[in-house]
């Protein structure tokens, strides 16, 4: 009797151990939330179909293949996914080791972006383009690289125990980090990723405990900046034709002001439920321009209804919801500041992009987070969820 326990002490002892450290409280599995990492797959797939049913009927887009856009889609999820994997897997604590050269490397790619390197597409001279059709678009990589640089900046000498808020010196230089990538991506110029990084900066400021007055002052900073870019005529005409349109959208709507007067009636005739997809008539008609990427939300509208709509913002909401949790229960201050720029990223990005789909926020060429078709979004916000993922391991598991 004694044998055969023993016996079987040892032949399920290896599927024992496996499964124990499967399910381990420090188990690295265990450590990540499960919950945004399934809401942000959940929306990257939702993006895919989108994605595909908005453009699997555009030849001069796809060379005649309906799956062109599909595949290449989820192939930019598989890499950003991937990409996640390596951050959470590099750790937080080398990862601030890093951030400097991070930094540098991104700072390299904009200025390459103004070189004869650099490529226009949509107007703006954003991008850098490589054989096979491959481009990369260096801005949405700045977004990442101003939240790393000013919260180690930020969070430096209160981690470390010696202030208990940042002080003017770090503040000044986490600024200065912030101002520089903004200002060669202004020359492109990419009005669009400027707003989101300057909230972003808002938002990075405000959740490291500065005083408020560099709130304020970045508050009264920004006010005076967008006036002297408005008088200076750094905007090109069409960036500006595109505020008018905003105010006044009854403007030109066959003109400048089309792209959101189609869009709002694809969301418009969606209704509760939606036509279903691949039967949008506005999509499947091509009449809202660039429905892959800056409105792609309107395919969202029209085909799958007010209900699908709402998933859609729903799914968003969770990540940032598990973000803030994140924030506020990291262990030092580099997690809590890394944390809340991506919740400030995330949510802009999305109510601009969604916001100038539905007229309310002016036509600004931006994506939706983890839905709109464009390799460079899709690694910039997988590698994001990376980061919060390694901020989340760092604090202990409760019992």
């Amino acid at each position: 009797m004694t044998s055969y326990g023993s016996y079987r002490t040892v032949r399920l002892s290896p599927r024992r151990s496996s499964l124990s450290r499967a399910l381990a409280k420090d188990s690295p599995l265990r450590r990540l939330d499960w919950i945004m990492i399934l809401a942000a797959l959940a929306l990257s797939l939702m993006g895919s179909l989108l994605v595909w049913s908005a453009t699997r009927g555009r030849d001069s887009l796809t060379h005649g293949d309906p799956q062109y856009f599909l595949y290449r889609h989820l192939t930019n999820l598989v890499i950003g996914i991937g990409l996640c994997v390596a951050v959470i897997a590099l750790g937080t604590r080398r990862l601030r080791t890093a951030v400097p050269f991070v930094y540098l490397a991104v700072v390299l790619m904009l200025f390459a972006v103004l070189s004869p390197l650099g490529s226009t597409i949509n107007g703006a001279h954003s991008w850098i383009q490589f054989g096979g059709g491959f481009s990369i678009q260096p801005a949405e990589f700045a977004k990442l690289a101003i939240v790393l640089g000013m919260a180690v900046l930020l969070s430096a000498r209160v981690d470390a125990g010696e202030r208990e808020y940042p002080p003017t010196r770090s503040v000044l230089q986490a600024l200065a980090v912030a101002a520089f990538p903004m200002g060669v991506v202004m020359l492109m110029p990419d009005l669009g990723s400027v707003m989101v990084m300057a909230v972003t900066t808002l938002g990075v400021l405000t959740a490291s405990g500065a005083a408020n007055r560099w709130t304020f002052g970045l508050l009264a900073g920004g006010v005076a900046g967008a006036l002297a870019v408005w008088k200076l005529g750094v905007l090109d005409q069409y960036q500006i034709d595109r505020f008018a349109a905003f105010a006044n959208p009854a403007l030109d709507p066959s003109g400048v002001g089309y792209n959101t007067a189609q869009a709002r009636i694809a969301i418009g005739s969606g209704g509760l439920t939606g036509m279903g997809l691949f039967h949008g008539t506005q999509t499947t008609g091509q009449f809202v321009p660039e429905q892959q990427t800056d409105f792609v939300f309107s395919v969202a509208g029209e085909e799958l209804g007010f209900i699908g709509a709402l998933v859609m913002i729903g799914l968003l909401g969770v990540i940032l919801w598990r973000a803030c949790r994140i924030a506020r229960q990291a262990t030092d201050l580099f997690g809590t500041v890394l944390a809340a720029g991506a919740v400030t990223w995330f949510a802009f990005q999305a109510f601009e992009n969604i916001g100038m789909n539905l007229g309310i926020m002016p036509v600004a060429g931006i994506p939706l987070p983890f839905v709109s078709y464009g390799g460079s979004s899709m690694f910039a916000v997988w590698i994001a969820i990376g980061l919060l993922q390694s901020v989340r391991s760092q604090r202990p598991i409760a019992i």
